[in-house]
């Protein structure tokens, strides 16, 4: 396929990596339209317009080349991600013609030799199959004329990101700071205040756990759940691959064609049909991991609309290698608020575990207060211990972004952060000196990093001026597939 083949060029690789990034999110483009504007055209590029058509079938195949299924393709996420990779193949296609930027012969043979599906029809001795290359096309539903001037396009679109890639990135002597500031190393003393230690000075009444429960009643909420059934098909190790191939189709078919019961499917292949009650998004509770409930693809068919709302068919899910499992919802259990009597016990657990630590914080809080008049006063800290950005230690997320941010020049410093659910700590950093070895393979790391997001920012800037310049805007809102135009 030759939708491989051009995976394997290096450049669409470069690009495709871009789309996932959050700086190239369609901010700045108009949101209305014009006056030729269509019903099915979801966004103009240059005046060309991306329909909705066109994304239902660039979803499917993108869905089928993951090996996702049907619902995949047709939910909103996964076509906007769609819409947005058109948008960019667009965008940079627009730039191309625009800077009418040339491929010579040469460098155009020498792309295609590189092409494994290309080198594969040259003979043993040396000359070029051009019969294969002509069936080969064919197959794919092209000519020469067309594949060329794909290649060449591809190598265009090379030559532009490359001539990005190779602007000046950022400067040696800012890595050596950003290194500098994560190498530094400071001297720091702890004291706890731990929410356990101050449980037995908590005694909530029932009025306040009564009146906990009922304002926090969603932290109390049983989720929902489904009971379904379903039926597997199992290749017999005995049994002929075609003939079972024939079996897996008719599996298929009957279980899509035949949606609202299992029973067709399960009659005509002698297959017994299977219940498992309590079966979450998370999946069937204490089955194995080959258990088919178990499995990603067959739970998330279960939760779409068509079996959850509609009470269809799951479609046939390849759960293993011989192993195909179609389900359907047979009860939905909405979620729902469980009674005060059954949870009385985890309510006084969480009133008293939120009380203790207000005691906690706040006794860190008036001792904070005591050393900040005494920052000198180390009673009650324990060991002092180096950190750094590198090596953090037991300080993490808050903790040494606070600890690191405080003012050298005004040391010793005393600080308190809170820990959400444990209480507080109030940390002491004394001293600030060099790294006494520099890790060589972190000083790298960083400035690799540092170089990456400089590298992001330039080609977001980049991308900015040509969406701007090719006169990109959405006509249409997008929206999530419909079965038929998924299926088409």
């Amino acid at each position: 396929m030759f939708d491989s083949v051009r995976k394997h060029q290096k450049i669409l690789q470069f690009v495709l990596m871009l789309f996932i990034v959050p700086s190239f999110a369609l901010f700045g483009i108009s949101s209305y339209s014009e006056f030729m504007d269509k019903e099915t055209d979801i966004a103009k590029v240059n005046g060309r317009p991306i329909t909705a058509q066109e994304i239902d079938i660039a979803a499917k195949r993108q869905a089928e080349r993951v090996g996702g299924n049907v619902q995949i393709a047709q939910s909103l996420p996964f076509r906007q991600a769609i819409l947005n990779e058109l948008l960019q193949e667009r965008i940079l296609g627009f730039a191309v013609s625009d800077l009418r930027l040339q491929v010579g012969k040469q460098e155009l043979v020498n792309s295609l030799q590189k092409i494994p599906q290309i080198r594969a029809l040259y003979r043993q001795d040396g000359t070029f199959d051009n019969v294969r290359f002509k069936q080969l096309l064919a197959s794919n539903g092209m000519n020469e004329e067309q594949f060329y001037a794909s290649q060449s396009f591809d190598l265009k679109i090379q030559q532009l990101v490359n001539s990005v890639a190779r602007t000046e990135l950022a400067s040696p002597k800012l890595s050596e700071i950003v290194s500098s500031l994560y190498e530094t190393e400071r001297q720091v003393q702890t004291l706890q205040f731990n929410a356990k230690d101050y449980l037995s000075k908590v005694n909530p009444s029932s009025e306040e756990l009564q009146a906990f429960y009922e304002a926090n009643a969603k932290l109390f909420e049983r989720p929902e759940y489904i009971d379904v059934e379903y039926i597997v098909l199992k290749a017999d190790p005995k049994e002929d691959s075609k003939a079972f191939n024939e079996k897996a189709d008719q599996f298929a078919n009957m279980t899509y064609d035949q949606s609202d019961s299992l029973k067709p499917a399960a009659d005509k292949l002698k297959l017994s049909i299977q219940s498992q009650k309590g079966v979450t998004r998370g999946g069937a509770p204490g089955v194995s991991r080959d258990h088919p409930l178990a499995n990603p693809k067959v739970i998330q068919s279960l939760y779409g609309d068509e079996a959850l709302k509609n009470k269809r068919n799951t479609e046939a899910v390849q759960t293993a290698p011989g192993v195909f499992v179609s389900a359907r919802v047979v009860t939905l259990h909405p979620a729902q608020v469980l009674p005060y009597q059954d949870v009385a016990s985890e309510v006084k657990r969480q009133v008293t575990q939120r009380a203790a630590e207000k005691l906690a914080t706040a006794a860190a809080g008036e001792k904070l207060a005591a050393l900040e008049k005494d920052p000198k006063n180390a009673a009650g800290f324990g060991t002092a211990s180096w950190i750094s950005r590198n090596k953090p230690g037991s300080l993490v997320g808050p903790s040494i972004d606070e600890v690191m941010s405080i003012n050298p020049s005004k040391l010793p410093a005393v600080i308190s952060v809170s820990n959400p659910g444990v209480g507080s700590t109030i940390y002491r950093i004394d001293q600030v000196r060099e790294a006494p070895a520099v890790d060589a393979k972190a000083h790298k790391a960083q400035a690799q990093q540092i170089q990456a997001l400089a590298a992001q920012s330039e080609f977001a800037g980049f991308m900015g001026y040509w969406r701007n310049s090719a006169g990109v805007k959405v006509i249409n809102p997008l929206k999530q597939a419909s079965s038929n135009s998924a299926g088409s």
